[in-house]
């Protein structure tokens, strides 16, 4: 299957961006992993991005506040957030902040692929 363009996966837990990134390149997605926000931030090249995966409970900040910070800087890539901290006010901030999709961990392929070919239009 060709590589379409790129999902951006933002986890300071290795083991799942290796799992989400497997995940991605199986239907056609390339992927770019962060362990960080900072290395996000230092990236700084999101023209090709198609969707951001982040992890709401990050090591060094919160996804919510990462999803600010891009909006800000006038990243409007659609946004998934996965959590294995499920709680109601992680829940509405994510949805307050205009993600296409909220995942709990863990969670079914199909979760985290469906909203990523929505996002980019179903192109396959």
């Amino acid at each position: 299957m060709p590589i379409r363009e790129s999902v951006f996966v933002l986890d300071d837990d290795s083991s799942m961006r290796m799992s989400i990134k497997r995940l991605l390149r199986e239907h056609g997605f390339g992927a770019l992993l962060f362990a960080s926000a900072k290395a996000l931030f230092d990236h700084d090249d999101f023209g090709n991005v198609i969707c951001i995966i982040i992890d709401i409970n990050l090591s060094d900040q919160s996804g919510i506040a990462v999803r600010k910070r891009l909006t800000n800087e006038g990243v409007m890539a659609p946004v998934v957030y996965i959590t294995g901290n499920d709680s109601a006010a992680n829940r509405a901030a994510a949805i307050d902040s205009g993600c296409i999709a909220y995942l709990t961990k863990p969670f079914a392929a199909h979760s985290l692929i469906a909203p990523i070919e929505r996002a980019c239009g179903g192109i396959i």
